[in-house]
């Protein structure tokens, strides 16, 4: 239903539905101001004037008794209703229209009607105010309904791209005589394609508002995470026979992928289909470099997704061209970065790529069990730096395109990154009782929540721990493929000391929406954990570890001390799951979405 039609069958409402019952009518004989006694004892705003045999013959408003008052030569000690009303009353039967109504007053200029019954007698108002106010509402109803089916056009786009995109793994798998993957790929790309044909048949091409935007991404990744399922199911050979146990697996082994998060229940990943090992890293990949903003951008104008800078940190311009550029620049980083590996280990092209995909994407999902026992030094360098590369903001990469964007802001932020990584390696070497080059692997790692580990992460000593919390939480640069609260939202937190200030009262606006938005993003970072923590010492864990894990799941790291393993009951794997998808999608969505002010 158009807007306009909305509104029509608003109007076309009786006034029967609207009227206020309550009025005063007085006769034509009551002094003025007896009159005004009555009119604020019972608290309304005009005065139906009567004569003898009761019937309406006028009106005086509030407004028409301050003008007479104001008038030297009226005495409201003498003035009677009828000297001041005005007449005739002007008046709609009930059960006519609003539109009627509406009618009436723009012909004589007025803002309220008297209401008649069939019998001729007064029984309530109508006003100009109450029928703008139900106007206004349909049209917010309207646009309601316009953004549900606005953002269901989008994410139906969403479901087609990706299923286009994810034709590539599957043709792998096919290249390589897998049918077992291929199938699985397949499925999923099809059903995709098909879902999203009909998502875009129900729903409308429309621009969306920010809150509709925040409501897609979400959407979009649960949407995603559920079809990317599907692959999982034909592949993995969990050794369960409980649907439930079983749901929980696969839905926490797709989770882990599209998050970026590389956590897996899969002991010996190296035993899986090599076309399956280079989904799983391609999955990471295309998660990582924020896909769906991508789809989006690609189907509206510059002018249009300008309202999606409210989600990004860093110095974003022209968000089209930043992600066209992007994809190219990362995909010429995962090539070089794939052969570098091939020629220094001379291993397996496919698994080199997983490994380079899941390290731009700082995902961190291990193609292989043993992977670090037999790395070489370049080899570590290497991923080392397609890790660092990740942390950094799209607008970095961008700027040597487009040099003119590489910006003081942007530049500081990317030198404060570097300086705190230099910090937290420095503290966390001479913490560890281990060998330094791997204390600094390690925490490359943790600050840009790839997750790569040569080494469980259990037990840890007190500074050690501390640091590499606190990395994981802190994350890499805004706006690129790292968890955490990001470098750039770390003024938002310092913003936070305001609370305690006694001038809190008089500080900005946005000020305060900053610090709003930095304790949104930071309270469940460590709640979460906390709440898992608690509950699994309740069952036997470790507290410390099942902390540990839960900030690398809040956080998208997928570092491991052990808690998370096969021995997990459905309901708190599946937990895990969600925190991977709420760590990715980043919680301050669902405070846009559930508190729109925040977003202006």
């Amino acid at each position: 239903m158009s807007e306009e039609n909305t509104i029509t069958s608003y109007l076309d409402r009786k006034v029967s539905q609207y009227y206020r019952h309550n009025i005063l009518m007085l006769s034509e004989s009551v002094k003025l101001a007896d009159a005004c006694t009555v009119l604020k004892k019972k608290d309304v705003d005009e005065i139906i004037v009567v004569d003898d045999a009761y019937n309406p013959v006028g009106i005086v408003t509030d407004e028409d008794i301050l003008i007479k008052l104001g008038e030297s030569f009226v005495n409201p000690f003498k003035t009677n209703l009828a000297d001041i009303m005005i007449f005739p009353l002007i008046s709609i039967k009930k059960e006519q229209t609003l539109s009627n109504a509406l009618e009436i007053m723009r012909e004589n200029k007025i803002r309220k009607l008297a209401v008649m019954s069939d019998s001729n007698l007064v029984v309530g108002m109508i006003y100009l105010d109450t029928i703008i106010n139900l106007v206004k509402k349909s049209m917010v109803k309207q646009q309601k309904q316009s953004t549900l089916w606005g953002v269901i056009w989008n994410l139906g786009v969403v479901l087609q791209f990706t299923g286009v995109l994810m034709f590539i793994p599957g043709i792998v798998a096919t290249l390589l005589n897998e049918p077992l993957v291929a199938t699985g790929i397949y499925l999923m790309s099809v059903l995709l394609i098909v879902s999203g044909f009909f998502m875009n048949s129900y729903g409308e091409k429309q621009p969306i508002t920010l809150r509709g935007t925040a409501i897609l991404v979400f959407s979009s990744f649960i949407i995603l995470v559920l079809f990317g399922m599907i692959p999982q199911f034909f592949v993995l050979q969990f050794d369960s026979s409980d649907p439930l146990e079983l749901f929980a697996n696969v839905f926490f082994e797709s989770s882990s992928g599209l998050s970026t998060t590389g956590y897996s229940l899969i002991s010996n990943p190296e035993e899986l289909p090599k076309s399956f090992i280079f989904y799983r890293g391609y999955a990471q990949f295309v998660g990582g470099l924020s896909f769906i903003y991508l789809i989006v951008t690609a189907f509206y104008s510059e002018k249009r997704i300008n309202i999606m800078k409210g989600f990004f940190t860093g110095n974003v311009p022209h968000l089209k061209e930043l992600f066209a550029i992007i994809t190219i620049i990362f995909s010429i980083y995962a090539i070089v970065i794939a052969l570098l590996l091939f020629y220094f280990s001379g291993g397996d092209i496919l698994v080199d790529f997983a490994i380079a995909f899941s390290a731009l994407a700082t995902g961190g999902m291990s193609p292989d069990s043993k992977m670090f026992q037999e790395m070489t030094t370049p080899e570590y360098v290497v991923i080392m730096v397609g890790m660092i590369l990740g942390a950094l903001p799209f607008g970095f990469h961008y700027a040597f395109v487009k040099r003119k964007f590489l910006s003081i802001s942007l530049t500081k932020e990317v030198t404060t990154y570097f300086c705190i990584l230099i910090v937290f390696c420095i503290v966390f070497v001479f913490s560890m009782d281990a060998n330094w080059y791997d204390s600094v692997f390690n925490m490359i790692a943790a600050s840009t929540t790839a997750g790569f580990s040569p080494a469980t992460m259990n037990n840890l000593n007190p500074v050690a721990f501390t640091v590499i919390i606190m990395a994981m939480i802190l994350g890499g640069c805004g706006f690129s493929t790292t968890g955490g609260i990001k470098i750039l939202r770390l003024k938002q937190l310092v913003k936070v000391r305001y609370i305690f200030n006694t001038k809190f009262a008089n500080i900005s606006e946005s000020d305060r929406k900053d610090i709003i938005s930095g304790i949104i993003i930071l309270a469940p970072l460590l709640v979460m954990p906390l709440l898992i923590a608690t509950y699994m010492t309740s069952i036997g864990y470790d507290f410390q570890n099942a902390f540990f894990d839960g900030v690398s799941t809040i956080t998208n790291t997928g570092y491991n001390a052990g808690t998370i393993s096969f021995a997990l009951d459905p309901f708190i794997t599946i937990v895990f799951g969600i925190m991977m998808i709420l760590g990715k999608a980043e919680v301050i969505l669902l405070a846009y979405i559930l508190v729109p002010k925040l977003m202006k």
